[in-house]
């Protein structure tokens, strides 16, 4: 609880600053330029591709735990495969609003989900053959 309130003023000064570099308050909408690194980019798609780094490879620890496991332990193939479905529409989505940041991290991160739910299957499958041999 007190570290939510120590940051309470750090974000509450942030948001304000955000709202004042949006010129006139009457008007709250961010005008979006072209970006001075990447001319052929505006600045929302770079922001977009940051942001979409971030949330495509947050599966990937997980993905990368089972593999060195070599076990589904503690794995939710019901959750990767909604993503991965859901995602699906975040690329049809990309397309419809020609957005490059939106199709190329959902299609990355279809990938990452499908592959999750299919190392499960198979770690899972690898586990259940075993299981009988132990008991015997």
């Amino acid at each position: 609880m007190f570290k939510a309130k120590r940051l309470m003023v750090p974000v509450l000064f942030l948001s304000i600053l955000m709202l004042y570099g949006c010129g006139d308050l009457g008007d709250l909408t961010p005008h979006d330029t072209a970006s001075l690194l990447l001319p052929q980019f505006k600045r929302s798609e770079i922001l977009g591709f940051v942001a979409g780094f971030g949330t495509t490879f947050a599966a990937v620890p997980d993905l990368i735990a089972m593999l060195r496991r070599r076990s589904s332990v503690g794995m939710n193939p019901t959750m990767a495969a909604i993503m991965g479905i859901f995602q699906i529409l975040w690329v049809y989505y990309g397309l419809l609003i020609a957005s490059r940041p939106v199709i190329a991290w959902n299609i990355i991160a279809v990938l990452i989900n499908f592959l999750s739910v299919g190392a499960y299957f198979h770690f899972a499958r690898e586990e259940n053959r075993r299981a009988p041999a132990a008991m015997s």
